[in-house]
């Protein structure tokens, strides 16, 4: 029996190297990826290119859902509400640092309690205005709004999205007074710009690019320090006189605090897998969207932390409140 001893630890121990009997292999079921804004905007197809991608590696479907609302602060509630087990995760964009600098009642932290596991997607924003302002560029446009004053109106989505921290950027370094008028959803607002509404707003070339070929609305420039490839023949609204000015869009998945590693690890390698795709390059491409040069879970937790460091203290001096 002594002699034998050693050969059945050995068989014992086989089994620890694999699931115990009954745990699931991950993932075993759905993936469900909560994207926090409307349908329609660049973080809402961003979040569905990459969700048909993930699924080809995970091996089983990433369901989409939208619960937008409140600067994203409603779906990452419900995010949050989720157990730490890989099988809800989260899109998250430019205003999810600035969620409780907003409202300092919304409980949860943008850095402790979110686990970034991948960068998706970037992009420069466009400062557009509809066919009737009689603008055709940024020092037009400032020389209209000094005009206008209150009575032109800025439309974006509510405090703390991402096109409304562009557009609060604008107005603070530009000198520029207009009113801002919030929407639930990005879409909502370019819809209201389309019909003459509104005058002017800062968003996405997801949404504005189309209609900007079709003369619908009039861009005047982007958002990032210098031109775009993304949005050719428009100069930057620094390289138009307005120092200071850089915003890009940008987006980021995150699962729980807690998940297992192991499930964050396979998370991250659907995730960058999907990034490498020529295919899912191409489709971002034509919404105007780039992926990352190192997309790793590492970089899009030193990537969240920044945004945090950079913008809550322009938030607060903003005195921004919840919608």
């Amino acid at each position: 029996m002594l002699r034998r001893r050693p050969l059945l630890l050995a068989a014992a121990a086989g089994p620890l190297a694999r699931p115990a009997r009954g745990q699931e292999r991950y993932p075993s079921r759905p993936v469900r990826l909560i994207i926090p804004v409307g349908v329609g905007g660049v973080t809402d197809v961003v979040g569905r290119i990459y969700a048909e991608h993930m699924q080809g590696t995970l091996g089983r479907p990433v369901v989409v859902e939208n619960i937008p609302g409140a600067g994203s602060r409603v779906g990452a509630a419900a995010f949050h509400r989720a157990p730490a087990d890989g099988y809800t995760i989260m899109i998250g964009t430019n205003n999810h640092p600035v969620m409780r600098a907003i409202d300092p009642n919304f409980p949860l932290d943008p850095v402790t309690d979110f686990l970034p596991f991948a960068l998706v997607g970037r992009q420069p924003f466009v400062l557009a205005v509809h066919p009737d302002v009689p603008a055709q560029d940024v020092a037009s446009l400032l020389a209209w709004l000094r005009e206008k004053g209150e009575a032109a109106n800025f439309g974006a989505a509510n405090p703390g999205a991402t096109n409304h921290l562009a557009g609060e950027l604008f107005r603070k370094l530009s000198g520029a007074t207009y009113t801002f008028i919030p929407y639930r959803t990005a879409a909502n607002a370019v819809q209201d710009l389309v019909a003459g509404r509104m005058q002017l707003t800062i968003d996405s070339p997801t949404m504005l690019a189309p209609l900007m070929r079709d003369g619908r609305v009039r861009g005047l420039a982007v958002s990032s320090a210098v031109p775009s490839d993304l949005v050719p023949g428009l100069p930057s609204i620094q390289g138009a006189g307005i120092g200071g000015y850089e915003v890009t869009a940008w987006q980021v998945l995150f699962a729980r605090p807690g998940t297992p590693p192991e499930i964050v690890a396979r998370l991250e390698e659907a995730a960058g897998r999907a990034a490498a795709d020529p295919e899912l390059r191409r489709r971002l491409a034509n919404a105007s969207v780039e992926t990352w040069p190192d997309p790793s879970a590492a970089a899009a937790a030193a990537h969240v932390r920044a945004e945090v460091e950079r913008w809550v203290p322009l938030v607060t001096a903003m005195n921004l409140r919840p919608n």
